[in-house]
């Protein structure tokens, strides 16, 4: 997921995405503690996904917070 993707979205949608995201975090976390993660990479993935979400998120409140 691209930064220029996540900037597009609403509010709405990027607080439903960072719930999704965490969702899939724990269920990886899950996978990995009992040895049936494949791809572990896809770890790191989704918490630099969660962050760019988060990053944008601020963006958008300090935006808010200015205007």
């Amino acid at each position: 997921m691209k930064a220029s993707e996540i900037r597009e979205m609403t509010a709405e949608e990027l607080n439903q995405k960072l719930t999704d995201l965490k969702a899939e975090l724990f269920n990886l976390r899950f996978q990995l503690a009992i040895n049936q993660l494949d791809n572990p990479m896809r770890i790191s993935a989704v918490k630099k996904d969660i962050a760019r979400v988060k990053t944008v998120i601020r963006e958008n409140e300090l935006s808010a917070d200015n205007a």
